[in-house]
């Protein structure tokens, strides 16, 4: 265990975690906190590159736990430069850890007959993705793959938003839909699409085989690649005075049901 008490390089090197997107990729990891996501990422075997914690004020027992029980590198940091990397509205967060970030590789995810997943193309909001990722999670898919020029799901707000469930289930990112199409044929899924203008409502569409749902942006819904290659378009009815849902509300909408008709 070492400490630090200014801002001397290594502070700085995991500072630039929570803001640029560059650094984090150079880096290969990123900055969780919280006792859930934590937990999580260390349940589900996630390697943690450090731990550091604040080194004003006794630990309470679930974070000396986490201290005792994880091989890496501890650091005892001032409160004040733990409160610039916990990203806390309501004080400073007892620990942060420094995750190592996994591959982006389709390989990663685990297909079988009754496998669902869901595609986010090109998200403009981390907090979606991170809502998202959390509904794939309830809803019991096995990955969400996010697609194009979009949002970083390793974004502490994506991070944060997700409550953990980024660490249990794939998250993988492709540059666009023909890789993943690629992959989703060989898979053998069924690629379903969701619109308003979609030519079938989503309780009356087979969600129940292989199953892969793409959600599309929040702003001009999905790409014209992913609309010509799903092999059906589904809407969710609505009424009332609203136009569309947002997309992380439609994402689980159509998790929702796909779940429903699972049983």
């Amino acid at each position: 265990m070492h400490q630090i008490s200014k801002r001397n390089a290594k502070f700085q090197q995991w500072e630039a975690l929570i803001a640029n997107r560059n650094k984090r990729q150079r880096a290969g990891e990123f900055l969780v906190q919280g006792v859930r996501p934590i937990s999580l990422a260390i349940e589900h075997g996630w390697p943690v590159r450090a731990l550091l914690h604040d080194a004003d004020r006794d630990l309470s027992d679930w974070a000396s736990g986490i201290v005792r029980s994880v091989a890496t590198d501890h650091v005892a940091m001032s409160s004040d430069l733990l409160a610039e990397l916990s990203g806390k509205d309501d004080g400073v967060a007892e620990l942060v850890a420094v995750v190592e970030m996994p591959a982006d590789d389709l390989s990663r995810i685990s297909v079988g007959p009754n496998f669902l997943g869901l595609v986010f193309d090109r998200p403009s909001s981390p907090g979606n993705i991170g809502t998202v990722i959390r509904a794939a999670d309830a809803f019991g898919a096995g990955a969400v793959i996010v697609t194009g020029h979009a949002a970083d799901p390793y974004d502490p707000r994506a991070v944060r938003a997700s409550t953990g469930s980024l660490f249990a289930l794939p998250v993988v990112r492709e540059r666009s839909h023909v890789e993943v199409l690629a992959w989703a044929r060989q898979s053998g899924l069924n690629v379903v699409g969701t619109d308003e203008s979609g030519e079938v409502d989503i309780a009356a569409h087979d969600l129940t085989g292989a199953t892969l749902l793409v959600i599309g942006n929040e702003t001009s819904g999905m790409s014209a690649g992913w609309r010509e290659s799903c092999d059906a378009v589904a809407r969710i009815p609505i009424s009332g005075s609203a136009s569309s849902l947002n997309a992380a509300t439609a994402a689980t909408v159509f998790l929702y049901e796909a779940a429903r008709q699972r049983g």
